[in-house]
């Protein structure tokens, strides 16, 4: 179980400070691939398309990118966790807004189409009442880990990769890893050990930055 770590540590919001550098362009990356995938799922769940979610994605980024000048990397003003829900929450309002209201029946070809368009909105909850909150929180902790493994699996060999991709990821026994990658049962342990130290490591290090 990996432990939050100090809400004062100094090292805590310093992606927030980079990122307040709009041309830096490798901090910017670092946060698009962390957290593009929590603003999609997060889209997605709330019952908007793939391209809807898309858009949301795209639209999240720009309004970080306009407003994170202002703002407050200071833990008493508020998590960037909590922020950036915020503004995702805006864009996904945002999208269901954008969907045009059912209209009148003209022909057969338009009938389908506000059929389904009224059977997509029926899917979407009231913009004034979605409640993001718990579900941000859940998948929050969860994106983290996926983006730590992400960044581990490019600093380590394939092989290793391999190993801790079978048995932790899929539960592979350590026999069944080992005959299929034709090690012992002491290079299994040994990779799954040091990547696993790796992903821990970096998990702690995105939540010292953002959380």
């Amino acid at each position: 179980m990996i432990k939050t770590p100090d809400e004062t540590s100094p090292t805590r919001w310093s992606l927030v400070q980079r990122l307040k550098d709009l041309d830096n362009q490798e901090s910017w990356k670092e946060f698009f691939d962390t957290y593009w995938k929590l603003i999609y799922s997060a889209a997605m769940k709330s019952g908007l398309s793939d391209v809807e979610a898309q858009e949301v994605v795209q639209e999240t980024v720009i309004t970080v990118a306009r407003k994170i000048g202002s703002f407050k990397a200071d833990p008493a003003s508020g998590s960037f966790k909590g922020w950036l829900l915020q503004v995702t929450k805006s864009r996904i309002i945002d999208q269901i807004r954008k969907r045009p209201p059912p209209g009148r029946f003209h022909d057969r070809h338009t009938r389908r189409e506000e059929t389904y368009r009224t059977s997509t909105m029926d899917r979407v909850p009231d913009p004034q009442s979605l409640d993001l909150d718990h579900r941000w929180n859940q998948e929050w902790q969860r994106n983290l880990i996926d983006a730590a493994i992400e960044r581990v699996k490019q600093k380590v060999s394939p092989k290793q990769y391999k190993i801790f991709y079978l048995h932790v990821i899929k539960k592979y026994p350590t026999r069944q890893v080992a005959d299929a990658l034709r090690l012992n049962l002491a290079q299994v342990y040994l990779a799954k050990s040091r990547v696993s130290a790796l992903v821990k490591k970096e998990v702690r290090r995105l939540q010292r930055e953002t959380s």
